[in-house]
């Protein structure tokens, strides 16, 4: 397993559950390794794995293009590689994750009823070309679109980061100070850097904040009414997936092309539900 990067609480999440997972089945013998958010080392480590002539590969894609021609060289050497939670454009033999567009379509719907379909929206990217970003950023669009009377006001990258996002969210708030209504980031870290930021300025009580992954910081923070939303995506339901569809590969069993886990919404009415 080559994992993007596991300075992330997800990225150690998938780690953790994928782990788990092997160890449960009993027969797997399992190696994960942290690509840190590099796609040229990413392709070094399913390299690797080939040349170690693994029976599997698990990769969860740093980006959609730069990590193509490791599906390729992998299917070149015989081996079945799956994708986890991240795409790449050349197909795989499996795909276990989920829609990123339906993420964002959640997260943005949640905000145009909040707001009564008007106001003024920023949104933060991860990193740019990868699947959750391009995705997220198209369903979030999708949604602006059918909301012609909500503006967004400003768009930039701060890469997942937490404090990447606090100083890009001070930016913005001395740019556009009262008239904004609402941030969308997508993903929790940058939500709770952007968080921080209307914190401090004494505007959060003003501003929707709503981020994507419900990690545990994340559930914490909607908990205390601090954060609007999350949305959450099931790690756990993605490392098992993709570690069973591993075996039944390596074995010459035939699995879905596809296994799609659902988001979920989670506001305070129900993040009990999910807080661990």
């Amino acid at each position: 397993v080559t994992l993007m990067d596991f300075s992330t609480e997800f990225g150690i999440g998938l780690k953790d559950y994928m782990t788990a997972k092997a160890d449960a089945m009993g027969d797997v013998e399992l190696t994960v390794v942290d690509a840190g958010g590099d796609a040229a080392k990413q392709l070094q480590q399913v390299e690797t794995f080939i040349s170690q002539k693994v029976d599997a590969i698990i990769m969860q894609p740093q980006e959609q293009e730069a990590c193509s021609p490791a599906i390729d060289k992998a299917k070149a050497a015989g081996i079945p590689i799956i994708n986890c939670n991240s795409l790449t454009i050349t197909e795989p033999d499996a795909y276990v994750g989920s829609n990123d567009s339906e993420s964002a379509e959640i997260a943005m719907t949640y905000i145009a009823e909040q707001l009564g379909g008007k106001g003024n929206v920023l949104m933060m990217h991860g990193h740019p070309g990868q699947t959750a970003e391009v995705k997220r950023t198209e369903g979030a669009m999708d949604i602006l679109a059918q909301n012609p009377d909500m503006t967004l006001l400003d768009e930039q990258t701060a890469d997942w980061d937490r404090a990447e996002a606090m100083t890009l969210m001070e930016n913005w708030i001395q740019a556009y100070g009262d008239q904004i209504n609402a941030v969308f980031c997508q993903n929790d870290e940058m939500a709770l850097g952007a968080l921080n930021a209307l914190v401090q300025a004494g505007k959060k009580d003003n501003v929707l904040v709503v981020g994507v992954d419900a990690i545990d910081d994340a559930l914490q923070s909607v908990k205390d009414g601090k954060m609007d939303a999350t949305v959450y995506q099931d790690c756990k339901g993605q490392a098992e997936g993709a570690i069973e569809a591993a075996y039944k590969l390596a074995k010459g069993e035939s699995v879905e092309k596809e296994i799609l886990i659902p988001f979920i919404l989670v506001t305070t009415e129900n993040v009990d539900e999910y807080l661990k």
